[in-house]
């Protein structure tokens, strides 16, 4: 019989993808779980998702360190360029999220994050099921990597592949992250 193990993924370890855009480091794949793919990305300023949302993925983010823009409600209103200005029909507007801060999006629910400051954030993000969003990353980071201007189109269609409904646009400065080691 073979003893079960389970993962163990020290500091600074995981493979990690990066681009000016992002620096995503893979923790938990559909290798090792199969219920959540489990990344530590880092977002440096400037950089902005776009609000977008998923049909059948639920994600959880926690903020390590620095501060983000976080959208997750369904607005009254969607406009094409101005997600940090939407509101739900609640009330609810978009947070600033720092550090300890959780945010859970269930499946069909708009949600973006955005780094509005001139430092590096760092969080924990979670996505289920399993790997759609480590090969959307893997994907998306090739794109991101070739310098300039995100190339939109290329972005859209590699998104309407993994289930992502982009509701505003993606946008990043090109400023690098810094390296974490």
């Amino acid at each position: 019989m073979t003893a079960l193990e389970g993962l163990f993924v020290p500091p600074g370890h995981g493979r990690t993808v990066r681009t000016p855009a992002q620096h995503v480091t893979f923790k938990v794949t559909g290798t090792h779980s199969r219920t959540a793919s489990s990344f530590e990305v880092v977002v440096p300023p400037g950089f902005d998702v776009g609000a977008h949302v998923h049909t059948r993925s639920e994600e959880l983010f926690y903020v390590l360190e620095g501060e983000l823009d976080v959208l997750a409600f369904e607005p009254r209103v969607r406009t094409r360029n101005g997600w940090r200005h939407w509101e739900s029909a609640s009330g609810g507007r978009v947070v600033r999220a720092v550090p300890g801060t959780v945010v859970v999006v269930p499946p069909g629910c708009p949600h973006a994050f955005a780094n509005p400051t001139g430092e590096p954030a760092k969080m924990f993000f979670q996505a289920s099921p399993p790997p759609d969003h480590e090969r959307y990353f893997e994907e998306l980071l090739e794109i991101l990597g070739g310098g300039g201007p995100p190339d939109h189109a290329a972005i859209e269609e590699l998104r309407a592949r993994y289930d992502i409904e982009q509701l505003t646009p993606l946008r990043h400065s090109g400023a690098p992250p810094p390296d974490p080691g």
